[in-house]
């Protein structure tokens, strides 16, 4: 993972030129769900707002992915504070057009305390900001690119029941889940005839991609129903966790052309493997050189997975498995999340590593699989339902938290053909539930309060609470199947 070259700078000056023959604009910031939350504006009131900001309602982080007010009062928005507005403040160098939208302008926004002035505790794009700044007080910069895998349902027809209106949200109001057909039935991963069968939208998704600046490196089918999975074009940390977010936006928008519905939870069938949402991360120089390559092979490395892993990127990887169990709320954050974190379904359950390791918590790329240039750091754990800024951000902290405290890998890896969690996987066991993660992110000391601070933590934990009641409160089809008739 090199440095791509970077795109020209947008100016606040240069905007009247650049939306000379537009009307109107498009902005977003993101919530701690991952959800784009935006509106349309005029032109004449983005020029007015583009360089100090404007007022946006806090209740995107008052409430949950379905606008329920979380069952608790968190600080950032609630009612002693009359769910103020917050500073949203464009991102100029986030600028892109949306072509399935007659190419209107879009910028992303960061959301600021009008208090203090300083990023709102809970604001994803701040979050992640906020790590790199760290890393750039020892003059090092990180690289990264993401892996979506996803499910693909054809969604229901205007006549399939006259008495139901169109759309797959209205169709489950009275249908179960399953009565939603798979894009392509059986398991074909990396077909070169499936995608065939929906070509337009297959090339759609990819094109519209490239048209939005979220570049797909690669894109193919994966095994299972109706299952793609794209590997986004790597980037600088941040502008790869924004693309990371526009892509889920990408692939919703234009699937609505074709009465197709994506779906990134991260288990949507039982017995079928989940949907991932790996990272892949590196460090490198301000000239673009992987700090993580050592160089040479080093005889006397501890482990032979890490003969040519610089010092650097050893004590990175150690930072984030030393620091792994205590933010598995960032990067597994629903109560489904942990459905695909189980024994033999390609998804790792312990804290666990290993070169070119496919099963481990991570996997380490670097010589002799790979050329130097490419030496980094697969984060295997997120599925493709978690927050992408979180996940980036996650990692760049407890990365910098080894680098700081100079840790040593705490566990020795695993060998090919050992398994996660078998006899030879020394590794902690990660949370098995939401409930238990989300327990020890938030408890008193917790690595995740070192690295984040409280406010974060307390913000991000009670939301987390809030899914945890909503899941408790819950009676799910398989207990009316099992106990209806039976106790």
């Amino acid at each position: 993972m090199g440095q791509q070259e970077k795109e020209p700078e947008v100016t606040v000056e240069q905007l009247p030129d650049l939306l000379a023959n537009d009307n109107a604009v498009k902005l977003a910031g993101v919530d701690v769900d991952g959800q784009l939350r935006g509106k349309l504006v005029s032109k004449k009131k983005f020029l007015s707002i583009a360089k100090s900001g404007f007022g946006f309602c806090s209740v995107i982080f008052g409430w949950d992915m379905h606008d329920m007010t979380y069952v608790r009062e968190l600080k950032v928005s609630n009612k002693e504070n009359g769910y103020r507005d917050i500073i949203a403040v464009p991102d100029l160098q986030s600028y892109r057009r949306i072509p399935w939208e007659d190419n209107v302008p879009f910028f992303l926004v960061s959301f600021f305390d009008p208090d203090t002035k300083n990023p709102v505790s809970a604001c994803p794009r701040g979050l992640v900001r906020a790590q790199l700044e760290k890393f750039k007080t020892i003059n090092v910069g990180a690289m990264a690119g993401a892996e979506y895998e996803f499910y693909q349902f054809k969604s229901p027809s205007n006549n399939q029941n006259d008495s139901l209106t169109s759309g797959t949200a209205a169709f489950l109001q009275q249908n179960p889940p399953h009565s939603l057909p798979a894009l392509t039935e059986g398991m074909f991963g990396y077909s070169l005839t499936r995608p065939v069968h929906n070509s337009g939208y297959y090339y759609d998704v990819f094109n519209s991609c490239e048209a939005f600046k979220c570049n797909i490196e690669g894109w193919h089918t994966e095994s299972g129903p109706g299952v793609y999975e794209a590997a986004l074009e790597f980037g600088e940390a941040a502008q790869m966790a924004d693309r990371a977010s526009l892509f889920k936006y990408v692939v919703k928008s234009v699937a609505t052309k074709y009465d197709i519905t994506p779906c990134f939870m991260a288990k949507p069938k039982q017995g079928l493997p989940g949907n991932s949402g790996h990272m892949h991360i590196s460090l490198v120089n301000h000239r673009g050189e992987n700090l993580l390559f050592r160089g040479g092979k080093d005889e006397k490395a501890q482990y032979s997975d890490i003969e040519s892993l610089s010092d650097l990127g050893r004590q990175f990887l150690a930072g984030i498995l030393e620091g792994l169990p205590d933010v598995m709320p960032m990067v597994a954050p629903t109560i489904n999340s942990y459905k695909r974190l189980v024994e033999n379904f390609w998804a790792p359950v312990t804290v666990s590593w290993g070169l070119e390791h496919r099963a481990a918590s991570i996997r380490l790329i670097a010589p002799p699989t790979c050329k130097p240039a490419a030496t980094r750091f697969e984060i295997r754990v997120p599925g493709a339902d978690a927050n992408p800024y979180y996940v980036m951000a996650a990692m760049l902290a407890l990365g910098w938290r080894g680098i700081e405290k100079k840790l040593e890998i705490p566990c020795p890896p695993l060998g090919k053909g050992e398994e996660v969690g078998g006899e030879s996987d020394m590794g902690v066991r990660l949370a098995k539930n939401l409930r238990e993660a989300n327990d020890r992110f938030t408890r008193t000391g917790s690595i995740a309060r070192e690295v984040f601070g409280d406010e974060f933590v307390d913000h991000f934990g009670g939301t987390r609470e809030h899914e945890i009641r909503l899941w408790d409160e819950a009676v799910t089809d398989w207990e009316m199947k099992r106990y209806i008739e039976t106790v």
